[in-house]
C-alpha cells in the first residue's frame, strides 16, 4: 500500500505570497514536493504530465521573484500549468482537473486572478503579455507581462509577429523561452550560467548603458556599428542573435532546473531598465519522474496511472481509433498513388499522419505549429498536381481560415482537409472542441464537406477525397474510437452530394450528419416502440446537399429532424434554407434542427456533454414528440 504523500513545506505555501517568504535554500525542497504532488494528482485524474514536470523549478522561480498576480504570468498553450495551479490557491482542487465541475486543464481567467489570460492554443502568449505590458505602461502601472513559451510554439508565425512589435513595451515585457527539446541551444552548464548572470547583471547593463550614451555622441554610422558589434559578439558567445534583431535583450541559455542559476537571472531581469528581455531556459520534459523521462512522448498526456510503476490504466480493447483508420487508409492508398501527400501541424500521432509517415516518409510533412503555412503549402502542392491531405484538428484549422478561403477555395484547388477532433472532445473542453468547421467550411463556394458516421464511412470518404480533383474537399470525424462496424474490404467512391437511407419509415424522418448516426438509430427504435414509423438518413454531405433526398423525405413525412455535432449554421441551416427556397414547408411540415448549443461547453465526460447539448437519443425523441404535440411523459417512457 502506498504511503501518504508527505509535503511539509508545500503545505505552508498556499499562494505565492507565502512562497516569497521562504529562504532561497528552501526552494529546492519546495520544488521536489511540488513535483511529487503533481505526479500524485495526475495519477488520480489523468491529464498532461510531462510538460508540467519540466517547468516545476521555473514555476517556483517565477512566482518567487516576480510579484504575481500584479505581474501577469501567461503560460503559452497552458497544458504545463498544473504546478502553477497548485501554487496559486487551487491545490485542494487539483485532483478534479479536466473533470466535470473541476479545474480546467489549461489556464482560465474565470478560475483565478493568477490566470490573467486563457490559453489552450499555441503561440498566443507573447501577444497577450505585450498587451498587458503596454497597458500598464500607458497607465503608469508597475506590472510586467511575462510570457512562458515553449520552443515548439516558436514555430508559429504569431510569436514572431508579437516579438517584432515588442519594443513598445520597454522593460515591462519578459519572454521566457522554455527550450525542452534542445532544439536551439547546446547542452548548458556552469559557463553558460555564468555568462547569463553576467549579461543580465546591473553592473554589465550599467556599463553597457554608459557606453551607449558615450557612442551616441559619435556619428550615427559609428554608433550603429558599435551597437551591432556588441550585439553580435554577445550573440556569438551566448546565442540569441535572432532575438536581438527582433528588439529583445537576450539572456541565456540557462539550466531551467537549477534554482541557483534561475533565481539570480530572474532577479536581474526584474530589476533592470533594459527591455524587452528574452530569457532562454533549457528544461527536460518529464523531469524528475523516471517513467516519463524514459518514455518517447515524456508522458505528455496520460490516463490514470500507478505512481510507483508508471503503468498507465488501459482501456478495454475495442474498435480502432478514427485517426488510425484515416492514417492507415491513406497509407494504403498512397502505396498505389505517388501523388498523395500528408501534412500535419505538429500533431502526427493525433491525426494518424505518423502511421502514414512510417510507410511514406518522403511524402509526409510536419510543418510545426503553423497551420496557416500548412494550408497554403498544401495549396501549392495541389497546384503542381499532387494530392495533398491537410490533416488538422477542427479547432486548429480555425487558425488557417483565411488561407482556406483565399489560397484554396477561391482558386478552387483540390486540397483535401482531414478534420480530426470534430465535435465535442470531453476533458479538453471548449478550447479543443470542433464545433464550427461545418459552418465555416460549408459557407464557402467550391467546397465539398463530408462527415463520417463511423469508421467504415471514414475509410470510404478518405478514398473519395483522393479521387476528387475538381476542387477542395473536407471530411470530418470525431475524437476517439469507432463504433465497431466491419471495415470494408473494398473502398467505395461516394457520389458527391448523395446521402443514404439506413432505415425507412413513414411519419418521422431523422437526417443525421456525422457521428450522431448511432443515436439517431436508437431514437428511431424508441419512436417505433411508440408507434411512430421513422426513417433515418445518413446525409454524408453538408455541402452539396442531397436535395432530391431532402425533398422526398419532406414530402413523405410529417416531422423532419436534422441532427449534427456542430454549431448553428451547418446542416440544419442549409436544409432550412433549401426547404424555404423550394416551398417544402408550406403544407404544415414540421422541421426541427438539433445542433450544438450557442455556448462554449465546459470540459466533462462525453456522455454528459452530449446530454447537455441535447444530442442523444432521448433528446431526439423529445424533439419529435413536441413537434407532434404528444404528451411529454412518453419521452420518459421512451428513454427508460
Amino acid at each position: 500500500m502506498n504511503q501518504p504523500l508527505q509535503t511539509p513545506l508545500l503545505d505552508t505555501v498556499p499562494t505565492p505570497d507565502e512562497l516569497r517568504q521562504l529562504k532561497p535554500e528552501q526552494l529546492r525542497q519546495l520544488s521536489d514536493e511540488l513535483r511529487a504532488e503533481m505526479i500524485d494528482a495526475v495519477s488520480v485524474s489523468g491529464g498532461h504530465l510531462g510538460s508540467g514536470l519540466g517547468v516545476v523549478e521555473l514555476t517556483v522561480a517565477i512566482h518567487y521573484v516576480f510579484n504575481t498576480p500584479d505581474d501577469k504570468l501567461i503560460w503559452d498553450v497552458g497544458h504545463q500549468c498544473y504546478p502553477h495551479k497548485i501554487l496559486t490557491g487551487r491545490r485542494d482542487r487539483i485532483r478534479t482537473i479536466r473533470q466535470g465541475g473541476g479545474l480546467s486543464g489549461f489556464t482560465k481567467r474565470a478560475e483565478s486572478e493568477y490566470d490573467p489570460f486563457g490559453a489552450a492554443h499555441s503561440s498566443t502568449s507573447i501577444s497577450a503579455a505585450l498587451g498587458f505590458a503596454v497597458a500598464n505602461k500607458l497607465n503608469d502601472k508597475p506590472g510586467r507581462g511575462i510570457a512562458v513559451i515553449g520552443d515548439g510554439a516558436m514555430s508559429a508565425g504569431m510569436a514572431y509577429e508579437a516579438m517584432n512589435n515588442a519594443a513598445q513595451a520597454g522593460n515591462r515585457l519578459v519572454v521566457i523561452l522554455n527550450d525542452n527539446d534542445m532544439s536551439i541551444a547546446p547542452p548548458v552548464g556552469g559557463l553558460s550560467a555564468y555568462l547569463a548572470r553576467m549579461v543580465s547583471s546591473s553592473e554589465y547593463l550599467g556599463l553597457r548603458s554608459l557606453a551607449s550614451r558615450a557612442v551616441k555622441k559619435m556619428s550615427r554610422r559609428m554608433h550603429e556599428g558599435l551597437r551591432k558589434a556588441e550585439e553580435y559578439s554577445r550573440g556569438m558567445v551566448t546565442g540569441g542573435t535572432l532575438f536581438e534583431e527582433l528588439g529583445f535583450y537576450y539572456v541565456g541559455p540557462i539550466d531551467g532546473h537549477n534554482l541557483e542559476h534561475l533565481i539570480p537571472v530572474l532577479e536581474n531581469v526584474r530589476d533592470t531598465s533594459e527591455g524587452p528581455v528574452l530569457i532562454h531556459v533549457v528544461t527536460e520534459k518529464g523531469k524528475g519522474y523516471k517513467p516519463a523521462e524514459e518514455s518517447a512522448d515524456k508522458y505528455h498526456g496520460v490516463p490514470k496511472f500507478d505512481v510507483v510503476t508508471g503503468e498507465k490504466q488501459k482501456g478495454s480493447a475495442g474498435p480502432p481509433a478514427y485517426q488510425n483508420v484515416f492514417g492507415d487508409t491513406l497509407a494504403d492508398l498512397a502505396d498505389k498513388d505517388n501523388r498523395i501527400c500528408a501534412i500535419t501541424a505538429a500533431m502526427p500521432s493525433g491525426t494518424g499522419v505518423d502511421r502514414f509517415s512510417q510507410r511514406h516518409p518522403d511524402r509526409s510533412f510536419d510543418v510545426g505549429i503553423a497551420e496557416q503555412h500548412g494550408v497554403t503549402f498544401a495549396a501549392g502542392l495541389a497546384a503542381q498536381g499532387m494530392r495533398p491531405f491537410a490533416a488538422i484538428y477542427s479547432t486548429f484549422l480555425q487558425r488557417a481560415y483565411d488561407q482556406v478561403v483565399h489560397d484554396v477555395a477561391i482558386q478552387n484547388l483540390p486540397v483535401r482537409f482531414a478534420i480530426d477532433r470534430a465535435g465535442l472532445v470531453g476533458a479538453d473542453g471548449c478550447t479543443h472542441a470542433g464545433s464550427f468547421d461545418i459552418t465555416y467550411l460549408a459557407t464557402l463556394p467550391n467546397m465539398v464537406v463530408m462527415a463520417a458516421a463511423d469508421e467504415a464511412e471514414l475509410a470510404h470518404m478518405t478514398y473519395t477525397a483522393v479521387e476528387y480533383d475538381e476542387g477542395p474537399i473536407a471530411f470530418r470525424y470525431p475524437r476517439g474510437n469507432g463504433v465497431g462496424v466491419p471495415m470494408p474490404e473494398t473502398l467505395q467512391k461516394l457520389e458527391i452530394g448523395k446521402g443514404r437511407v439506413v432505415r425507412e419509415g413513414t411519419k418521422v424522418a431523422i437526417l443525421s450528419l456525422g457521428a450522431r448516426l448511432e443515436e439517431a438509430k436508437k431514437a428511431a427504435d424508441l419512436l417505433e416502440a411508440k408507434g411512430l414509423s421513422t426513417t433515418v438518413a445518413d446525409m454524408r454531405f453538408a455541402k452539396p446537399l442531397d436535395e432530391d433526398l431532402i425533398a422526398r423525405l419532406m414530402r413523405e413525412h410529417e416531422v423532419v429532424i436534422t441532427v449534427e455535432e456542430g454549431a448553428i449554421g451547418g446542416l440544419g441551416a442549409h436544409v432550412l434554407t433549401y426547404a424555404s427556397d423550394q416551398g417544402l414547408t408550406d403544407n404544415g411540415l414540421k422541421v426541427r434542427t438539433l445542433r450544438l448549443p450557442d455556448t462554449f461547453q465546459d470540459h466533462d465526460s462525453p456522455d454528459k456533454q452530449y446530454e447537455e447539448a441535447g444530442l442523444n437519443a432521448p433528446n431526439i425523441v423529445e424533439t419529435v414528440l413536441k413537434a407532434l404535440k404528444h404528451n411529454s411523459s412518453i419521452v420518459e417512457e421512451a428513454s427508460a
